[in-house]
């Protein structure tokens, strides 16, 4: 009762928001990529790619639905290199609203693309879309708080059933971008970071599985014949608590000692997602052993974006980072 009594208040407070390697993905290359300190190749970019459809109902599981595209950009180094690293990046917005072409989306796409990265960023579905949902997500709803915004809740699923599906597209077409799949990093910024948190830990058949093809015919439409490896998360003002939910419902603890690296960064002083939810991250990780970066932004609120922590920006605290963990060379 008092685990159930936990997970029900961390939901109310995240609410209020206006490891993957269990399946390995097989390189394109064996060669270790190689990224640059500092901006060095021309950024191309291929905008509004279709990964995948989805189902948008009428109301929450309703047989009076359509099908829409989900859609991302691809951001390219303008070199002939056949091993690079790929960055997965997801928007906030609470879950109710966000673009894959935030300014600082676009701003950290450049920053790591210019040194050799292809980066991912994503759009998926949001509240208004009203996703499917299994029943027992939404069964649960009626052991949230009163005042808990369900209709966010709820649209955590579809969302991260949806980056689990961009995900797959981007294995499916790496050779496509040059992109090494041993060598993936998924982050996003509040709502974004929750759900790259949550594909990053939770295993390949979670948040996809418990809809079976039947109820949503566009699980077809996601490459499930994929898999994916992700090697490290980087976590802007983010929290765990849809991995919370999967316990509660499904049965599911998914947090082990093999999870990907962990990047942390969140305001003491942020009103949104509380600074308490980026302690309980740095306190698992501790107790399993897994290298992470904690980065508490003294003073500051939600979207601390400008953030710098001994003269340096996130995105190049996020770089240093990601080129220890993943022993990428660096020029």
């Amino acid at each position: 009762m008092k685990t159930q009594f936990s997970l029900i208040f961390s939901i109310s407070l995240f609410l209020t928001l206006s490891n993957n390697t269990d399946g390995i993905s097989p390189g394109l290359q064996t060669e270790i990529p190689k990224v640059q300190l500092d901006s060095t190749y021309k950024v191309l970019v291929e905008y509004d790619i279709e990964y995948a459809k989805a189902l948008s109902h009428d109301s929450i599981n309703s047989t009076n639905f359509k099908t829409i595209p989900l859609k991302l950009d691809v951001y390219f180094p303008d070199n002939d290199i056949k091993s690079r690293p790929a960055f997965f990046f997801i928007h906030g917005g609470g879950f109710t609203g966000g673009s894959k072409q935030q300014a600082q989306i676009i701003q950290w796409a450049k920053y790591f693309t210019s040194r050799g990265w292809v980066f991912i960023s994503i759009d998926y579905r949001l509240k208004k879309d009203k996703g499917t949902v299994p029943q027992e997500w939404v069964d649960y709803t009626d052991k949230l708080p009163k005042k808990a915004r369900i209709g966010q809740f709820l649209a955590v699923y579809p969302a991260i059933r949806d980056a689990k599906a961009a995900l797959r597209w981007v294995v499916a077409n790496a050779s496509a971008y040059s992109i090494n799949t041993n060598y993936i990093t998924v982050g996003g910024g509040s709502a974004g970071a929750v759900t790259a948190i949550s594909i990053g830990i939770s295993k390949q058949e979670d948040f996809r599985d418990e809809i079976n093809g039947k109820l949503d015919p566009t699980l077809s439409s996601t490459n499930l014949e994929q898999s994916y490896q992700i090697r490290t998360i980087i976590d802007l003002w983010g929290s765990k608590v849809p991995l919370d939910a999967l316990r509660e419902v499904f049965g599911h603890q998914r947090f082990d000692s093999n999870d990907p690296s962990l990047f942390i960064a969140h305001g003491d002083k942020d009103p949104t997602v509380p600074f308490s939810r980026a302690e309980d991250l740095k306190s698992i990780y501790e107790a399993n052993g897994v290298p992470f970066a904690y980065y508490p932004l003294k003073g500051k609120g939600h979207g601390a974006w400008n953030a710098t922590i001994n003269n340096k920006r996130l995105e190049e605290l996020a770089f240093d980072f990601i080129v220890e963990q993943q022993k990428l060379t660096l020029e």
